[in-house]
């Protein structure tokens, strides 16, 4: 008979691994996770500035850890580490660089394929991010722009005029960040930050008193043009020119890679599943970002890992 396994991850991001990790621990022998990029918890690295705080209670909601990983608060650095770590067990099988094309149940087994091929699976939890496909504006970017147009700080510079688009935690957390050796504004186009965690409502609050970083609220954006090799926004209320302009307005649901696995959807695009986080296909479970609505915690994602194992285990039993 063909190699399968017990289970098959796909995406390391904190559900992936959470789930990797409760599966080795509680005892399904054959795991494999599979992650399209070529390292694990992508969105941490790529999304979350350098020394960027992590806590284990998100936007100050208090999370007891069901399992067996022993998640608490630190910084990125230290998040990654401790990932590395576990991943680090030789018992955990990986594959990274391993795109996931299209997921089919016949005759009982999940097929997977990638483009490492195609593996048998008994059950199967799909655990990727939302950041992987940023939200863009409703406007057109214009092309000559695109270098100076960002979803993250990969190709901020020192000394520009940078506007951060966005009113939730990702978006002050930039704006504060890049402050530093920057001068920066922060648009929103609510009257209101209401969106971040209390830590970053003070510290917008305390960068704004100290003149550290502009508000723009209640302002919406008509477009972008480009005025000589810098960025004009057109808000609502008149111009403004940037050297750079930074969208922290969230991600969407991946809804075709959902397609291609046959995962039923809602009539806004987002995945069905139960309480056990488990989707309208038998033995395929949703974990990790796309199991919220909006925003994402690492330790409900860990739990997520260990609710969908142990509900595996107890169907066998």
């Amino acid at each position: 008979m063909e190699n399968v396994y017990d289970l098959i991850i796909i995406g390391g991001g904190p559900g992936g691994i959470g789930s990797a990790v409760e599966a080795n621990v509680l005892g399904l022998k054959k795991v494999l996770m599979i992650e399209k990029m070529d390292n694990h918890s992508h969105t941490i690295r790529k999304f979350y500035k350098d020394q960027k705080r992590v806590d284990k209670d998100w936007q100050g909601q208090a999370v007891d850890l069901e399992g067996n990983v022993e998640f608490t608060d630190g910084t990125k650095e230290s998040t990654l580490d401790y990932f590395d770590r576990l991943l680090d067990d030789e018992s955990i099988d990986t594959r990274f660089n391993c795109a996931v094309e299209k997921v089919e149940k016949i005759d009982g087994l999940f097929h997977v394929t990638s483009g490492c091929g195609t593996d048998l699976a008994k059950n199967i939890i799909v655990s990727i991010g939302r950041m992987g496909k940023p939200n863009k504006p409703s406007y057109k970017i214009p092309a000559s722009l695109r270098q100076q147009v960002n979803f993250n700080l990969d190709k901020c510079s020192n000394g520009e005029k940078i506007l951060v688009v966005g009113g939730g935690d990702t978006a002050v957390e930039y704006a504060c960040d890049l402050s530093s050796t920057n001068e920066v504004v922060l648009n929103y186009r609510r009257e209101e930050l209401t969106r971040p965690n209390p830590t970053n409502q003070e510290m917008i609050s305390e960068y704004c008193e100290n003149d550290a970083v502009r508000v723009r609220l209640g302002v919406d954006i008509e477009g972008l043009e480009n005025m000589h090799g810098q960025v004009q926004v057109n808000f609502t209320d008149g111009p403004e020119l940037f050297d750079r302009v930074i969208y922290a307005i969230g991600g969407t649901t991946p809804v075709d890679f959902l397609k291609s696995c046959n995962i039923p959807l809602d009539e806004t695009g987002e995945p069905i599943f139960d309480e056990n986080y488990e989707s309208g296909v038998d033995g395929m479970y949703i974990a990790g970002d796309i199991a919220f609505k909006s925003g994402g915690s690492i330790a409900i994602a860990l739990n997520h890992g260990y609710r969908i194992v142990t509900h595996i285990l107890s169907k066998e039993n």
